[in-house]
């Protein structure tokens, strides 16, 4: 089996080999781009072909990093491969679904050979020999089966790798870090510590129970088809956060970018002092450009999801056939199948019923909002000379509230567009449909969060019954703090006058409390 491998491993060495620096790099020269930047595209796509790394380049036209000498972060991991990575996968989503994401979902199943480090650009094809290398050492040694043994604490539940088979795969990330070290002239760090394959990472202690109960489905005896895989990052990216696009968005100002469905922005939460409220600044993975975009349109994605796989050694092709088959069997018993997770079905059912009889408290967020659609400058495309509103587009609300002071409130305190609305009454239908029994509405003072709630209320056929709590508290106040623009809201009596069923009775709790430790903050000289 071990010679077999070995020549289906020379015939895809071979095929590399013939696909050469030259021959990617000549075609990226023959259209005019730089030998550094075309290397550096070489490096960002994984070295594939040069139709990919072409593409990443006219993407990238307008990238201001696009020249600098940033090198890509690399690292070695050994992943599992069939029915143990199916298992992997499965518990994947069952963790995050009953117990809330955790680190462990940033990146998929694995076990660290080596950290990241870099690599320069015009030497990563030196790496993949390395790698080729340093499996052709310990192919005949690799274990046959890797025995996992599961470890939990209060923080880390996983699998550690243990006795000569630990040792084997250390010996082989060792020999990969001395090759690299040779061939590309790189500092590898291999992983000389306990081999582990994490499970859950910083997770609720709470949740330790379930997440346990989870990992016991998993079947390590499998045998498996390891494989060690190269895969790069972007080094300038690593403390942020990655978003995902979900909608596709037109830019209406200079500042903002263009998103398309599918691709990445990666987010730092320490530079948004700039951003209002609904919006950060973020820079394309598409493009390397830097601007503004709707919070709304993106969804947090794994910081693994914008890695790059370079190259892979697989160290066995024996597949468990029979576990397979002895899994089939063991399913059906009296000629009757029996799914396997039936008490795991049974015992969430248990837990839905559970939460349906006991109190609960909704929290829903607002609507879309104009500026969202519109951009920052909403205010002035709606605004007549001598300071009335039109409408300019149907996804402008029909009408704005009477304010006491000027029009311009309306710019930290914007109302929801056509399609929030709409978002707003079909949140209060579905609640309709669900048989929830709505009992209190308490609602930030921000104009789209009052007609988020009436919305919903007229839906539910409450909104002749049930008071909106007008309730300060739960305003995003340190947002607006950070961004020195306090918004002016509408008081009491101009929510009335605009037809909005508030509670002229309610006095809020948490205003209270936050007004209270401020006071005390401030006698002691500081705030």
């Amino acid at each position: 089996m071990a010679a077999g491998e070995t020549q289906l491993y020379a015939k895809v060495s071979n095929k590399l080999k013939g696909r050469n620096t030259s021959s990617l790099l000549d075609p990226l020269l023959a259209m005019g781009f730089p030998t550094h930047t075309a290397l550096k595209a070489l490096a960002a796509t994984g070295r594939k072909t040069a139709e990919e790394a072409a593409d990443w380049l006219h993407g990238h036209c307008n990238d201001p990093s696009l020249d600098d000498p940033i090198p890509q972060e690399y690292a070695l991991f050994l992943c599992p491969t069939g029915p143990l990575l199916e298992d992997l996968q499965e518990f994947w989503r069952e963790s995050k679904r009953q117990c809330a994401k955790n680190r462990a979902h940033e990146v998929f199943p694995h076990v660290t050979l080596c950290d990241f480090f870099t690599c320069e650009d015009q030497k990563v094809e030196y790496l993949y020999e390395a790698l080729r290398r340093a499996g052709s050492r310990i192919l005949n040694s690799f274990p046959a089966l890797v025995p996992l043994v599961l470890h939990s604490s209060i923080s880390y539940l996983g699998f550690f790798i243990n006795d000569s088979p630990a040792d084997v795969i250390r010996e082989f990330a060792m020999a990969f870090a001395s090759e690299a070290s040779v061939l590309a002239d790189c500092t590898v760090k291999p992983c000389t510590k306990q081999l582990h394959l994490t499970l859950a990472h910083k997770f609720y202690p709470h949740h330790q129970r379930t997440l346990e109960q989870l990992a016991r489905a998993i079947q390590p005896s499998h045998t498996c088809q390891w494989t060690a895989a190269l895969y790069s990052r972007d080094m300038r990216f690593v403390h942020y956060q990655t978003l995902k696009v979900l909608f596709q968005y037109k830019p209406q100002n200079a500042d903002e970018l263009v998103l398309s469905p599918g691709e990445y922005i990666f987010v730092d939460p320490t530079q948004q002092e700039e951003a209002s409220e609904g919006w950060a600044i973020g820079i394309s993975h598409r493009t390397g450009c830097r601007g503004f975009l709707p919070e709304n349109y993106t969804e947090r994605a794994s910081e693994a999801d914008t890695w790059v796989k370079h190259r892979t050694y697989t160290f066995s092709l024996a597949m468990d056939l029979n576990s397979r088959k002895d899994g089939d069997v063991s399913s059906r018993r009296n000629g009757e199948f029996h799914p396997p997770s039936m008490s795991r079905n049974i015992s969430s059912i248990q837990a839905l019923q559970a939460t349906i009889m006991r109190r609960g408290v909704l929290v829903i967020r607002h609507g879309e909002r104009v500026d969202q659609v519109f951009g920052k400058s909403w205010l002035q495309q709606c605004t007549t000379a001598d300071g009335k509103y039109y409408r300019p587009d149907l996804n402008f609300p029909r009408s704005l509230p009477r304010r006491s002071n000027s029009i311009k409130d309306f710019e930290n305190d914007p109302p929801l567009s056509s399609c929030g609305i709409f978002q707003a009454r079909l949140a209060g239908e579905a609640l309709l449909d669900s048989g929830i029994r709505v009992t209190a509405v308490y609602v930030s003072p921000a104009l789209r969060c009052v007609q988020t709630a009436k919305h919903i209320l007229e839906e539910l056929k409450l909104e002749k019954k049930l008071k909106i709590r007008v309730e300060p508290g739960v305003f995003e106040w340190m947002k607006w703090e950070a961004s020195k623009a306090t918004p002016t809201f509408l008081t009491l009596e101009e929510l009335k006058e605009a037809n909005f069923n508030v509670d002229p009775d309610y006095r809020s709790h948490l205003w209270g409390c936050v007004s209270v430790k401020k006071t005390k903050r401030k006698e002691n000289g500081s705030w």
